[in-house]
């Protein structure tokens, strides 16, 4: 279709009727068959839009005004939700935004995997689904001399600049505007992305839900941070509960947040957090869940598809700091877990030692070259237990896991589309579905978090 051929131009204004939600939360509809993506637009909903980009088999316009308002709209409580890209479906009801994704989920089974009976349960959601993040990591940057400190807007690195947000634990939004407060008072400069000067880039905030306790990380482009013992002392004087101080550096032109070189300013290396009955330490830079209450849930789900009786093997392919396979070995007779990022298994170690678990060891490496060599030397498991990145399972791995035949496996993921994927190689290699269990981990965003249960035929 030449451009001249398209039933809509750029800057053109149109009636439409959204259909469905596309992937990242955008309303989707259709002018003479050719698809236009609208943020803001709801399934059923009449509209009037001005497109504002054209491409060769679809669009993007601009919702302008309603005409037909979907029953499960409701008014974002965020006053910044129009601006900030860290939320995109707040206009959508809770009610809705479970139904939406259950359905994405549906979707890509049968799209991608061509899974057409695969069993998608209805979304876990959350009984209250505001505050639950326990990590909060906030550019900072200037404004009329004085620091910002917020989220991106949505396809740029413009800060929005915040006072608080609805999906982050209070404790976090306490302590980005103390360091704010703190750091303006004493005159520190905010790292500048294109002439690579200045001094704080980030403010990271880690809260344990479960113990109260917080850690403050500082992301500083040198060693330098002038009035440092000053600004710990006055951090430590205006948080309650303040375990951890920690400062990062990270002296390279990127927007990567975290730098190599970790020192502790005041306090200890770690906080801690319980989910469920399991303790963990949680250093600067060690992945943890944002959002435990929700953890919690998909760890019982996957401990349920994994139907342990106590006398099994299993493996936990990318265990990290081995919040999974602590919890597998509550009811595992042996459990092994392996990981790329060498901090994340010595976290892993710590973590089974904190807990007095014997039964668990961890290993670092690929999960596909290391699996194989467990295999070779008569490691077999009963079940494997995947949690791969948004990427899915690397295919030397889906293979293995073919050659050594678990009876069951269970997969969890954070991408439905690689999900789907996925499983249908296992179908392939004489594996079942027997259902998949979403959980909303990440309310008011598109994220979608799941869990499935694979067994032989």
């Amino acid at each position: 279709m030449s451009k001249k051929a398209l039933p809509v131009q750029k800057n053109d204004i149109v009636n439409v009727t959204f259909q469905d939600l596309s992937h990242d939360g955008a309303g989707v509809a259709k002018v003479d068959g050719y698809t236009l993506f609208v943020p803001r637009g709801l399934p059923g909903e009449e509209a009037q839009v001005k497109v504002t980009k054209t491409k060769k088999g679809f669009g993007f316009g601009k919702l302008l005004e309603l005409t037909k308002e979907s029953e499960h709209r409701t008014t974002p409580p965020c006053p910044i939700y129009k601006q900030c890209g860290g939320c995109q479906l707040q206009h959508l009801t809770y009610e809705g935004q479970l139904e939406y994704k259950q359905k994405q989920v549906q979707d890509v089974m049968e799209r991608i995997g061509k899974l057409k009976d695969v069993n998608v349960l209805p979304v876990l959601g959350m009984d209250d689904p505001w505050r639950y993040r326990n990590k909060a990591q906030v550019p900072v940057g200037e404004q009329e001399g004085g620091l910002i400190t917020g989220f991106y807007q949505k396809g740029s690195h413009r800060i929005i600049d915040m006072k608080e947000c609805l999906i982050q634990q209070e404790a976090n939004d306490l302590v980005v505007q103390t360091v704010k407060e703190i750091a303006n008072h004493y005159g520190i400069r905010a790292y500048n992305e294109r002439t690579h000067k200045g001094t704080l880039r980030h403010v990271v905030a880690k809260y344990g839900q479960n113990t109260n306790q917080i850690m403050v990380v500082l992301v500083t482009k040198g060693k330098e941070l002038p009035n440092k013992k000053n600004i710990v002392a006055n951090i430590i004087d205006r948080i309650p509960n303040v375990k951890s101080i920690v400062q990062n550096i990270n002296p390279k032109k990127t927007n990567v947040i975290f730098g190599d070189k970790t020192e502790v300013l005041w306090g200890d290396e770690y906080i801690y957090d319980t989910i469920g009955d399991i303790q963990f330490a949680i250093s600067a830079r060690s992945f943890y869940q944002v959002n435990p209450t929700q953890t919690k849930v998909l760890y019982d789900k996957a401990l349920e598809y994994a139907q342990l009786e106590g006398n099994e093997t299993v493996i936990d392919a990318y265990c990290g700091i081995g919040t999974i396979s602590l919890f597998l070995a509550q009811k595992a007779n042996q459990v092994y877990g392996v990981e790329i990022v060498p901090e994340a298994i010595e976290d892993a170690k710590r973590n089974a030692e904190l807990n007095g678990m014997e039964n668990v060891e961890f290993e670092a490496g690929e999960a596909e070259t290391v699996i194989p060599a467990w295999y070779e030397k008569g490691i077999k498991a009963d079940t494997i237990v995947v949690d791969p990145p948004r990427k899915g399972c690397d295919e030397t791995l889906l293979n293995t896991i073919l050659d050594m035949k678990p009876n069951r496996v269970v997969y969890v993921s954070c991408n439905p589309a690689t999900l789907a994927r996925d499983l249908a190689i296992l179908e392939e290699g004489g594996y079942e579905t027997q259902q998949v269990q979403p959980v909303d981990m990440f309310p008011h965003t598109t994220h979608v978090e799941c869990v499935a249960q694979v067994i032989m035929k």
